[in-house]
């Protein structure tokens, strides 16, 4: 790895982080830049788990600071996500790259339409019964075990229906990120699938990105997160359909 691709990597991974607290999907854009330097579709996908964890812990403290707590809310659903995360971890980690690279477009495709019709921006006025959000935070971590890329949105939208606000879910969220990616991650790294410098790197810029989103998340409110998060959706879209 050279500086050059060091420093790209840090300014994706604040990016990323920035946008990952404020709304989700980006590691659409660091998983990509590390294919781009090199790494194989997997190995691409547990590198980048290293950056998330650190950026949903700096997040969370942020957030915990600003006086949004994000642990309380959380706390339902942690197990099911947790479970999920490793179960999809487990799965991914077994499969070829180029086996990755088609299952990886066939998921995008597959949310591509919920995701450009969020059915939850606003806070639901019943929310979900207990067993039915249990199985759809089990579902999306699975998905985030397997994929990671655009979860954060997935929880956004599913957080707004079990009856939080934009800022509370963006909170919840971060929280429910970090114990996935903590389920996740040690998965990839006994399987060999962590490239522990462009994970560094990357994390540099994870760590700060997480600081400034929750920041900008409290002092913005939803007037915000809500345009963040539409350009989010599009930006997935965007990346399912290969415009960029």
């Amino acid at each position: 790895m050279t500086p050059i691709d060091a420093l790209l990597l840090a300014l994706a991974g604040l990016a990323a982080g920035v946008v990952n607290t404020l709304a989700g999907g980006g590691s659409l854009l660091t998983v990509p830049l590390l294919v781009l330097l090199g790494l194989p579709g997997n190995l691409a996908n547990g590198t980048n788990r290293v950056g998330v964890l650190w950026m949903s812990a700096v997040a969370a403290w942020r957030f915990r600071a600003e006086g949004v707590p994000g642990l309380g809310g959380a706390l339902a659903v942690l197990w099911p996500v947790a479970a999920g995360s490793l179960v999809g971890a487990i799965a991914i980690s077994r499969v070829a790259d180029e086996t990755f690279e088609r299952f990886f477009g066939l998921v995008m495709l597959a949310i591509l339409v919920p995701t450009l019709r969020p059915p939850g921006v606003a806070r639901a006025r019943r929310p979900w019964p207990r067993a039915a959000a249990r199985a759809l935070f089990f579902a999306v971590g699975l998905y985030g075990g397997a994929f990671q890329a655009g979860v954060g949105l997935l929880l956004v939208f599913a957080l707004s229906r079990a009856g939080h606000d934009l800022v509370e879910a963006n909170a919840v969220k971060v929280v429910v990120v970090g114990a996935m990616t903590a389920a996740a991650l040690p998965v990839f790294v006994v399987a060999g699938q962590v490239a522990w410098l462009p994970a560094a790197a990357l994390s540099l810029g994870f760590v700060a990105g997480g600081e400034a989103g929750a920041r900008l998340a409290v002092r913005g409110g939803e007037r915000l997160i809500r345009p963040v998060l539409g350009a989010a959706v599009l930006a997935l879209a965007g990346r399912m359909l290969g415009l960029y």
